[in-house]
């Protein structure tokens, strides 16, 4: 079996849609983290997405721009395998 990767989710327009495809990516057997440029929506859909992620143990920031948030973007890029902006 091969190492596991690296996978960052920068969730950046489709909010949702960068949840719902990092649930996806948990059923690999890779590191999956995500990093949201400012804050999550609320709501059903994201609640759903959310609760998936929490019992997959799946970081999530929420980056706030105003601050260091491209450093630590930069970051977590440069220590990734795999990078999606959704």
């Amino acid at each position: 079996m091969s190492d596991q990767k690296h996978i960052l989710m920068v969730a950046t327009q489709k909010k949702i849609e960068a949840l719902r495809m990092a649930s996806g990516l948990t059923l690999l057997d890779d590191v999956v983290t995500i990093a949201a440029l400012g804050k999550l929506p609320a709501g059903a859909e994201a609640a759903e997405q959310l609760e998936a992620l929490e019992f997959a143990d799946v970081p999530i920031a929420e980056l706030d721009m105003a601050e260091d948030a491209m450093t630590h973007l930069a970051r977590q890029i440069i220590d990734s395998d795999v990078v999606y902006f959704v």
